[in-house]
């Protein structure tokens, strides 16, 4: 089994608290930002799209697909965490076979992954005043990347893979601010049920910063609304 080697950089440690319903991160110096997930998920365009398809399927079986990935997705981070820490326990999954099906499919896409920086890790920016947990950042094929990790029944078209570039591009900016370090690449690793692994590597563009900045405006307008503001 390949053995990974970390850089070590000082985790930042944040509680979260629910505001509204929304979650929020509390940073050191005691300010609260919402999760850069709430955020993007928040956007009008997408609220639309995930009532038209809760129409679409009704509403039982959109519960029941959102709750299969959501518990499909914990045992996969889980079991890619373990592995990048070099403590994979392959008794521990024994009762878990598709994330463990998934996780082996995609193990050549992970092994070119190495020297992380940070796994799992809370990030903010005060100048965004957003924050969040990061899948992964480390060196994907030699270069500083922003790596995030999905599961999906099958590969995503293109389009629906832009929201995770705005999301990477996110953390590449709290990075930046945090630590003073830049990345070369925002990498997408979605790990599908019928076997395939889909990887997409993209630049930090400013596009994705361009459109990361109008979803903060619509949310903090939005919750402004509702808090009376």
């Amino acid at each position: 089994m390949k053995l990974f080697d970390h850089v070590g950089l000082d985790a930042i440690e944040m509680n979260t608290v629910t505001i509204d319903g929304k979650r929020y991160y509390v940073t050191p110096s005691g300010g609260k930002y919402p999760s850069v997930t709430t955020v993007i998920s928040g956007n009008a365009k997408k609220q639309a799209g995930l009532a038209k398809w809760r129409a679409r399927v009704g509403k039982e079986k959109a519960q029941a697909v959102s709750n299969r990935a959501a518990g499909r997705g914990t045992r996969y981070h889980k079991l890619v965490e373990d592995y990048f820490n070099n403590e994979l326990d392959t008794e521990k999954y024994k009762d878990q076979p598709l994330p463990w099906i998934m996780f082996n499919s995609s193990r050549g896409i992970l092994d070119r992954i190495n020297n992380i920086y940070l796994q799992e890790a809370a990030l903010y920016s005060d100048r965004l005043q957003i924050a969040g947990r990061v899948d992964c950042i480390a060196e994907y094929e030699g270069e500083l990347a922003i790596i995030d990790f999905k599961t999906s029944a099958e590969p995503k078209k293109e389009e629906y893979l832009y929201d995770y570039y705005v999301q990477e591009c996110a953390y590449a900016c709290m990075l930046q601010e945090r630590y003073n370090i830049g990345v070369k690449k925002l990498v997408t690793i979605v790990s599908c049920e019928n076997g395939d692994t889909q990887v997409s590597v993209v630049p930090p563009k400013k596009e994705y910063f361009v459109t990361l900045q109008e979803y903060i405006k619509e949310y903090q307008e939005k919750h402004a609304k509702q808090s009376g503001g």
